[in-house]
């Protein structure tokens, strides 16, 4: 007779630490601290004694500064270069046109902080006050934090393992003041990693209203943005819809459209229909986006004629609409 091993049970991603090691059983696992897989691991004594099972106290401090934000949205990407950061700034921007409306951007891709940049503060630092850290403001109605004003010099490189990624991103959520906010659009890394696991497990009780995913059409970064959808079903985030970035080249003066990342496999519009998720659209890639981010500038306010701004407030849209706020 043949022994067939039950395969162990899957952990839930959120109750892994950082800095675990592959096959950790979670925390929450009875075999936490005493599987194979925990031998050598820093967190094996807690685990084993069955603290790690406790709630994180910075949850409740999250709860209570997030109470007054009504809408979270992250913007994500399984892809490195896709444009994630320029979405964010684009769409801080659409949503704070509106001068009724308070908006934040949180900066958690911790080690490649670009959003000071796009809009313009690089220069600027974050300051203390007795209500917490205060964001930096590019308008009066739009406040930024990231980690790119805590460093001494643009230059300077941040090479940090987990838990200090998660202590940073545990900061920003409760000791930051928003103040109220109608929309709060957190800029994330490429991949499903530390940055992700932490954003959700400290937001989870309060809310999480919904992840835009970003795209290009061509298979190389499509096959990174399947996993990343498969992440947000992992962990409960819905997923509001795709945006297929740089979808194709418009010259600046005769507004023709060109191929320019050629979607082999049927680009983002396919990949929604196959995973099963609103295609939001499609932005062309016009030169002047880059050149709108290196200056700090809006590009929807700079070129309001170009198909790609028109193409970003048609997107901005659907997401109000999805989202109830149209």
């Amino acid at each position: 007779m043949i022994a067939v091993q039950q395969a162990a049970p899957t952990p839930d991603p959120l109750s892994v630490p950082a800095n675990a090691p592959e096959h950790c059983p979670g925390t929450e696992s009875e075999l936490a601290g005493k599987a194979d897989a925990c031998a050598g691991c820093a967190n094996q004594e807690v685990c084993a004694s069955g603290q790690a099972r406790g709630p994180d106290p910075a949850l409740p401090l999250v709860r209570a500064r997030m109470a007054s934000v009504k809408r979270k949205i992250l913007v994500l990407s399984g892809k490195g270069g896709v444009g994630k950061s320029t979405f964010t700034a684009q769409l801080g921007w659409a949503f704070a046109a509106d001068e009724q409306l308070q908006t934040g951007i949180m900066d958690v891709d911790i080690c490649g902080p670009s959003i000071p940049t796009i809009l313009g503060i690089a220069s600027e630092q974050v300051h203390a006050s007795s209500s917490g850290w205060s964001p930096v403001y590019v308008q009066d109605n739009l406040g930024v934090m990231s980690v790119g004003f805590m460093l001494p010099s643009s230059k300077d490189a941040i090479m940090w393992r987990g838990p200090k990624k998660n202590g940073l991103i545990s900061q920003f959520l409760k000791d930051v003041d928003w103040g109220d906010l109608d929309y709060l659009v957190i800029d994330t890394p490429p991949g499903t990693s530390d940055e992700h696991l932490s954003i959700v497990q400290y937001l989870k009780e309060s809310g999480i209203d919904g992840a835009v995913v970003i795209t290009t059409p061509q298979e190389v970064a499509l096959q990174d943005v399947r996993r990343e959808i498969d992440f947000c079903r992992k962990v409960g985030i819905r997923v509001l819809g795709l945006v297929e970035n740089m979808s194709g080249f418009v010259c600046p003066n005769c507004k023709n459209e060109s191929q320019i990342f050629k979607p082999s496999t049927g680009g983002g519009r396919r990949l929604a229909q196959v995973m099963n998720v609103e295609f939001l659209g499609a932005v062309p890639l016009d030169p002047r986006i880059g050149k709108s981010a290196d200056y700090g500038v809006s590009f929807l306010d700079e070129y309001p004629d170009s198909p790609a701004s028109m193409a970003y407030l048609d997107i901005i849209h659907k997401i109000k609409e999805i989202l109830g706020d149209a």
